[in-house]
């Protein structure tokens, strides 16, 4: 059994927008358990975050700021291939050929690309942002992934990857690994805005004090905690009928361990304004160490560029391999 060969899992983020708690709850953690499982494959999506305005220096930061933050969190460069997205060149040289293997229709019934669309309106919307998903589609193909970690919104998207998979692979004979969703236990917890408990905790959110991001310091965790939203009761109870008061104890079990049923009896008479408080708080020790080894890579440039060079080379030697058996079967001269 020990040498049986280990399943590839692959998985991004597209760093438009600082890395939050909810970035880290309901999805960091788990690639950071992943790496005992799986032969991993992680990647900063850069070439993802222009399909909308950025602001170039913004984007170059928080490339650099996502990776020293992958490595901060635990992610292992040993275990695990860490590179940003842009470095490989196959990425966008496979999206050329899945995007001739993709119908019009599947791309337009893309449901966050209707979405985007709407609210930007046609002269707000580019091609990018429309083909995104096929783009989508190259990065998990071009590893063989055979699991990708996903939440809801992104089931559409990993169907138009494994839909063209197989018709690629019915058209020139078997050549990707057709990928499956990868869900983590049940455990996992969706985490949710402060100010507004009923909607995810999003890096790009418009208010603020809605978003723990991963390094606020200790007095601005204390004041977002404060003023976060409960209701007009005083049970500390986890209910539907009480989100606030069930995002903060989702919190609290995260960052110390403890069941949800612990912290409602450690916390049965207490105000709400003492839970808060030492919510906040066991937000500020767990994100301690995370801060203080981001802030050493990120102070180290020289040896956080080498980390992206050396990811990037193990990844371009997989996926050019990919993309030649795939050009090769198109009739490509290769």
């Amino acid at each position: 059994m020990d040498n049986e060969k280990r399943k590839i899992a692959y998985s991004a983020l597209k760093p438009t927008g600082d890395l939050q708690l909810g970035n880290y709850i309901g999805a960091l953690r788990n690639m950071v358990a992943m790496q005992e499982q799986f032969d991993c494959v992680y990647t900063v999506a850069d070439m993802h975050s222009i399909t909308v305005d950025v602001v170039p220096s913004e984007l170059r930061r928080r490339s650099y700021d996502f990776m020293a933050l992958f490595l901060a969190i635990g992610l292992d460069p040993k275990k695990s291939i860490l590179f940003v997205q842009s470095h490989v060149p196959a990425h966008a040289e496979l999206t050329w050929v899945l995007n001739c293997n993709t119908m019009i229709g599947e791309a337009n019934r893309m449901t966050q690309y209707k979405d985007k669309s709407r609210k930007a309106g046609k002269a707000g919307i580019n091609v990018g942002l429309f083909d995104y998903p096929v783009l989508m589609a190259s990065d998990i193909l071009l590893y063989q992934a055979d699991y990708v970690p996903i939440g809801k919104d992104q089931q559409q998207h990993l169907e138009l990857a494994r839909t063209i998979a197989e018709r690629f692979n019915n058209r020139y004979s078997p050549t990707f690994v057709v990928p499956e969703g990868y869900y983590g236990t049940k455990s996992t917890s969706k985490i949710y805005s402060l100010t507004d408990p009923t909607a995810k905790m999003g890096k790009t959110d418009d208010n603020l004090n809605g978003v723990v991001f991963l390094l606020d310091d200790a007095d601005t965790i204390r004041r977002k905690f404060a003023r976060a939203v409960t209701d007009s009761e005083h049970e500390i109870k986890s209910s539907p009928t009480k989100p606030g008061i069930t995002n903060l104890l989702n919190i609290y079990s995260v960052m110390t361990g403890k069941t949800v049923k612990a912290a409602e009896k450690e916390f049965d008479g207490a105000s709400y304004e003492k839970f808060k408080t030492v919510v906040g708080e066991a937000v500020i020790e767990y994100l301690r160490p995370i801060q203080a080894e981001y802030k050493r890579y990120i102070g180290d440039k020289a040896e956080l560029e080498r980390i992206m060079k050396e990811g990037a080379e193990r990844a371009s030697y997989i996926a050019r391999k990919t993309l030649s058996k795939v050009y090769r079967k198109v009739g490509f001269i290769v």
